[in-house]
């Protein structure tokens, strides 16, 4: 599979031969809004951080609880966020401006701290057999 693979072949309109357009490597879906609503109305404090259209990614929503908890998944537009976001009940930002906040580092540095303890747990489990 070449690097461009999932890109249909077209012209720069972005319409090929056979009148297909070009399509991101996957669209956001009813499934990916789904799993948004359910992460939002199963956390306390959940806001959703809009990240913009790449040319690889359909726009994404980051949805990060007050914990720093956090889901990304794609939504297709900014406008089917917002929508979302209204339909849940939380705030709504734009990433590019508000940046993201500080509870999302710190969980991901608590989960990278965890993942570092249940691998050395698991080497000098390990170890321990090998000595027997």
């Amino acid at each position: 599979m070449g690097l461009f693979s999932r890109w249909r072949r077209g012209g720069g309109s972005g319409v090929g031969s056979g009148g297909q357009r070009q399509v991101l490597d996957r669209e956001g879906g009813p499934a990916d809004l789904e799993h948004l609503r359910a992460f939002a109305k199963s956390r306390e404090g959940v806001a959703f951080y809009v990240e913009p259209e790449t040319t690889a990614t359909d726009t994404t929503v980051v949805a990060v609880a007050f914990d720093g908890e956090w889901t990304r998944r794609r939504v297709g537009t900014p406008r089917a966020a917002e929508k979302l976001a209204r339909s849940v009940k939380v705030a709504c930002h734009d990433v590019t401006v508000t940046g993201y906040p500080p509870e999302m580092r710190r969980w991901n540095a608590r989960a990278k701290a965890d993942r570092a303890a249940l691998e050395e747990m698991a080497r000098a489990e390990t170890d321990d057999e090998r000595d027997r």
